[in-house]
């Protein structure tokens, strides 16, 4: 009976092949057409599925369809552990450079709001058409397309709700896996010309963390919390009118972490840093454009702004300040005036921070860095324009514990008491602190790093109290001095007063 009816349907099969061959090479071509647009329409009729293609290129230039990348990264995400063909991949500048997606004609399902779909991953050839010399990427006889296939019960759902959320979810997988950035701002004379740009960079590498940073745990936190309320903003900014960016400024004296700090920012937020260099840019016009190539989810940064340009202290000489000025040799002014590159001014610097410009993009932090925070213009970082203020103050112990555990891998031990002790007496930066733990040779353990430690920090304390008398001697002299010439003035002044009484009643 089996032989019977493999039989006949091996007859079957030859005849259905016999009459298509027979369709295509006897009747036309439009025929041939319009009888499978009637017959796609009656199998439409009858099907209860949707299908929507999005393809690897699209529009007349054939760029690469931003809604393929996103709907490839979604689907790597998942298809590595549904689908049974895979191939791997090289994707540059990524965290993970090996991407397994799946394998064309490969299909897999996924569900969204209980609702079930099948995308595919779909290649088709054609002869080429003619060539197109505008076309980045050439042209192909293969065109590959991801078929995204539902119920058309479930229309409203997927087409406003799923496919938003696969491309919003396949753009932050790519931004998560992505390698951050360090950029740097060229010259203008490389701005124009082939593959030039306003910025250069490289992959950001810097393995400094909050976890790994020397600070005070409660400040650390105040200042984790801030950013992930900043990072979850959207909506709140949108509301309250104001543009989504936020501005820190970081102060302290050398070497407490301020450049460390703003790598842990960059880590946590896994955004890229944009280090701009003012004494590069020649006036507020080229600040302005720059301002315009940093993207959204990005850290612009101006570290020792008070040595950058002349931004700092008063915006114009006083008028005595002007009088008691010498008088300079004109060519030597001259000299002075072209040696200074730069022409940004103050305004142009208030202007990058908050001005309409600065609205562009959004999800944007702007870092200052200073030494000496009292030396800049009260304008430049009043609230609104660096919102935060972030001292970088010298080691406590909290922060010594941090770098303990660091260093050394140790998290207790019997020297942190007279540590904790002599930090308190004195003030030692956090790298003085880290310089001293760290061991120098194979020879020194946990115990003689710590003791290194003690005698640098007790070394720093007899400096600091001899400083402290030798300020408060010159100090004493300097009041003592004050007083004599106090004294001496008033016996001038009382001699002088004498002489005038003399001239008034005649006598020589």
């Amino acid at each position: 009976m089996m032989r019977e009816l493999w039989s006949q349907m091996g007859s079957l099969m030859a005849t259905v092949v016999f009459m298509y061959t027979i369709f295509e090479r006897f009747f036309p071509s439009s025929f041939r057409d319009r009888l499978q647009a009637y017959a796609q329409k009656v199998t439409n009729h009858f099907n209860p599925y949707i299908q929507i293609t999005f393809p690897e290129f699209s529009g007349e230039r054939l760029k690469k369809s931003e809604a393929y990348n996103a709907i490839q990264t979604y689907l790597s995400a998942n298809s590595s552990q549904r689908a049974k063909r895979l191939k791997a991949e090289v994707v540059k500048d990524s965290q993970t450079p090996l991407v397994l997606s799946m394998d064309d004609n490969e299909e897999i399902t996924d569900e969204f709001q209980g609702v079930k779909v099948w995308w595919s991953a779909n290649k088709v050839s054609s002869n080429p058409q003619r060539y197109n010399p505008f076309s980045y990427y050439g042209s192909s006889d293969e065109k590959r397309f991801y078929k995204l296939t539902f119920h058309r019960s479930y229309r409203d759902i997927i087409t406003m709700s799923y496919i938003k959320h696969v491309l919003e979810e396949g753009k932050e997988i790519e931004l998560t896996n992505r390698q951050l950035k360090l950029y740097t701002n060229n010259p203008s004379s490389g701005w124009y010309g082939y593959k030039q740009s306003k910025w250069s960079h490289i992959v950001f590498e810097h393995p400094a963390s909050f976890e790994t940073l020397a600070m005070d745990q409660k400040r650390k936190e105040d200042i984790l919390k801030d950013l992930a309320k900043f990072k979850k903003g959207k909506e709140y900014y949108s509301k309250i009118g104001k543009a989504w960016k936020r501005g820190y400024l970081l102060y302290g004296p050398p070497g407490t972490g301020k450049s460390t700090m703003i790598a842990a920012i960059a880590k946590f937020m896994n955004y890229d840093v944009y280090d701009l260099e003012l004494t590069a840019v020649k006036d507020n016009t080229e600040l302005r454009k720059l301002l315009i190539e940093t993207p959204s989810k990005s850290i612009t940064v101006i570290e020792d702004i008070d040595c950058s340009l002349d931004l700092t202290g008063q915006r114009k000489k006083k008028k005595e300040e002007v009088e008691n000025e010498e008088p300079k040799d004109p060519m030597r002014k001259n000299e002075e005036e072209s040696s200074k590159s730069s022409k940004v001014t103050l305004s142009g610097l208030l202007n990058f921070i908050d001005g309409i410009w600065s609205a562009c993009g959004g999800e944007r932090i702007i870092i200052f860095t200073t030494n000496y925070v009292e030396k800049l213009d009260p304008a430049l970082i009043r609230r609104g324009r660096m919102d935060k203020h972030i001292e970088m103050s010298y080691c406590c112990f909290d922060a010594f514990k941090v770098l303990a555990k660091n260093y050394l891998d140790v998290e207790s031990h019997l020297l942190f008491g007279r540590i904790g002790t002599l930090l308190k007496e004195t003030e030692t930066s956090a790298a003085d602190v880290a310089e001293n733990l760290m061991p120098k040779s194979e020879d020194e353990d946990v115990e003689t790093c710590l003791e290194n430690l003690i005698k640098a920090l007790e070394k720093n304390k007899e400096e600091n109290a001899k400083k402290k008398a030798e300020e408060e001697a010159q100090k004493k002299l300097e009041e003592e001095k004050a007083k004599e010439e106090s004294t001496q003035n008033k016996e001038i002044n009382k001699e002088k007063t004498r002489e005038n009484v003399v001239k008034e009643n005649g006598f020589c």
